[in-house]
């Protein structure tokens, strides 16, 4: 769960109410989980523990909102290296400076290499960048984004200006609902269909949506003929790509013939993070042929997506590639696989 602690210059530092004081750079424990009221505040810092032994801060401007919902907890931070972050079960989803990396990442791989994609779906998404990113494809007549949570849908509308314009498009439809029951109960087919999902972490909602049977069941099925399926993976860093990465990629492999995972480095998440494309269709474009779909189809200049980084995202490092190949976990309710941390449901059963 990440957490705020307050430094106040004299080398004591506090927790946010945990009773876990988090000392920084250096700066002695206090322990007692309230925030330093003698003397003058020096920063405020968010912490996240990433792994039992491993935890990733950085200093905050401000923090513009908290609350809960009844399937997340949710907070807004003004950031001093990554601007305006979004954090949800204590993980942090999006920050203002390099999200572009991850949504470009999540969104144009796919829809390039579909001959013509008019009709898309979105599971989850409802802070609006993965739409503003499809939406700037000419061929793009419709997106459909599906999330399970409206009080972050209108969260994300009122404090992430910079898709605004993305929410007010004619060709979103908004849909509040559990993406699972929306796919099973639509009669609708797409040309792609996009996971920007939750990470699967345990008692969050959303990790039901990584198996086998909900792939093969639920997505495949939606697909049109040339259709492509594309999701969010998790860590795919040289250790953390075995929490979730490698058993997606080879539960996608069990239910498509053709897989291709690919990663990129996202400062503020601290590590390489992965996204997997699947189709029954093989993935054949060369950089150039990337490049120029690209530059046809796509309104406005990539920050970070070209034909040769997605070449070089997509190759793999030898120890990874090795990793991959040879994993034989099946993503299943039964044998889910978590990365580190605890939903919002899973706290309150632990409360």
């Amino acid at each position: 769960m990440g957490d705020i602690s307050y430094s106040n210059g004299n080398g004591n530092v506090n927790g946010n109410g945990n009773g876990n004081g988090v000392g920084v750079n250096g700066n002695a424990v206090n322990g007692k989980g309230h925030p330093v009221l003698n003397g003058y505040r020096k920063s405020c810092w968010y912490e996240e523990e990433i792994e039992e032994n491993l935890r990733w801060s950085f200093a905050l401007n401000s923090i513009l909102h908290t609350g809960s919902t009844p399937y997340q907890d949710i907070a807004l931070l003004d950031t001093k290296p990554f601007g305006k972050a979004l954090v949800i079960d204590g993980k942090l989803q999006s920050a203002e400076t390099d999200e572009f990396i991850y949504h470009e990442c999540l969104c144009h791989p796919a829809l390039l290499h579909h001959a013509n994609p008019t009709n898309i779906f979105i599971m989850g998404g409802g802070e609006g960048s993965t739409a503003r990113e499809l939406l700037r494809h000419k061929t793009v007549e419709k997106v459909v984004m599906c999330d399970i949570d409206e009080e972050v849908v209108d969260f994300c509308k009122s404090y992430l200006d910079v898709n605004k314009e993305a929410f007010c498009d004619a060709r979103l439809k908004l849909i509040i609902n559990d993406a699972r029951a929306e796919l099973e109960h639509t009669e609708n087919y797409y040309d792609v269909i996009i996971g920007d999902l939750a990470d699967p972490i345990e008692g969050g909602p959303c990790y039901k949506l990584y198996t086998k049977s909900f792939y093969e069941l639920i997505v495949k099925p939606r697909l049109t003929k040339d259709g492509i399926f594309v999701t969010q993976a998790g860590p795919a860093g040289i250790f953390s790509h075995t929490e979730v990465f490698s058993c997606i990629y080879n539960t996608l492999r069990q239910v498509f013939k053709y897989v291709v995972p690919y990663s990129a480095h996202i400062p503020s998440y601290a590590d390489t993070w992965g996204w997997i494309m699947a189709s029954d269709n093989p993935f054949v474009l060369s950089a150039d042929e990337l490049d120029l779909k690209t530059k046809l189809r796509i309104n406005g200049e990539n920050r970070y997506l070209d034909g040769k980084t997605f070449t070089s995202a997509s190759t793999l490092s030898k120890a990874i590639r090795k990793s991959m190949e040879n994993e034989t976990h099946v993503y299943t309710e039964g044998t889910a696989r978590f990365i580190y941390g605890h939903g919002h449901n899973s706290a309150q059963k632990h409360n």
